[in-house]
């Protein structure tokens, strides 16, 4: 897995240099900072800046690159023993179930299980989380309604958000509970809903219809913490 910029990478770094087989530099950096690079078990090569550019396919790779190993996802049974579990129900955009990941990981989040799409691509996602997806179990999961019935036979409580559920503000949480997102445009399917404990949402004080899901889980994950 390819990874770049600053911010991803010094995470990497710093958490997980284990997992890094070659750092990539496409521009100069401080003697210290290389002398201290060489001294970590992973490869260090310096790289022209065009060759960088046709790694990341000219994307703003700040001049540091990076290949990772590859995050292998969870098994979702593993969850079941934990207190918040995260559903992400058909999302395809990598920058929001990205942002997501760091966010869940933030919230103190035990789990993401990601449904509903056929080939989920786990790279631009360890980007847009800034590493954090190594910090946060991932489980792929084809059948949402198997998930949410395993959950539930474990004693989860499930939540889920549409916008016309009831206020989070007032909602009392369980101790083991789930929260499932639906897509950035579709939403919670009608079948998903029936199958939840609770429908939940966040009022707003104007006239705007509806939140990136990104913002909106962010919102929903701080308010169903325990």
């Amino acid at each position: 897995m390819l990874i770049y910029a600053k911010q991803p990478i010094n995470y990497i770094i710093k958490n997980y240099p284990n997992k890094i087989k070659t750092l990539y530099l496409a521009k100069e950096i401080e003697k210290k900072e290389y002398s201290r690079l060489m001294k970590m078990n992973f490869e260090v090569k310096r790289i022209p800046s065009d060759a960088a550019g046709k790694m990341c396919k000219n994307a703003s790779h700040q001049g540091i690159l990076a290949e990772v190993d590859d995050y292998i996802p969870h098994s979702m049974n593993s969850f079941l023993d934990k207190n918040f579990v995260l559903i992400l129900s058909g999302l395809t955009d990598v920058g929001n179930i990205g942002a997501i990941v760091r966010t869940a990981y933030a919230m103190g989040v035990d789990g993401i299980v990601v449904s509903g799409i056929k080939n989920l691509n786990l790279e631009p996602i360890l980007r847009t989380s800034t590493g954090a997806l190594f910090d946060m179990p991932l489980a792929i999961e084809h059948n949402i309604y198997d998930v949410i019935n395993d959950l539930k036979t474990s004693g989860f409580c499930v939540y889920g958000a549409d916008m016309k559920g009831h206020d989070i503000r007032n909602t009392k949480i369980k101790e083991k509970r789930v929260l499932v997102l639906g897509s950035e445009g579709e939403g919670l399917s009608s079948r998903i809903i029936s199958k939840l404990d609770e429908v939940v949402s966040i009022k707003m004080s104007h006239e705007f219809d509806s939140l990136n899901v990104s913002v909106a889980g962010a919102i929903l994950m701080d308010r169903m913490r325990i």
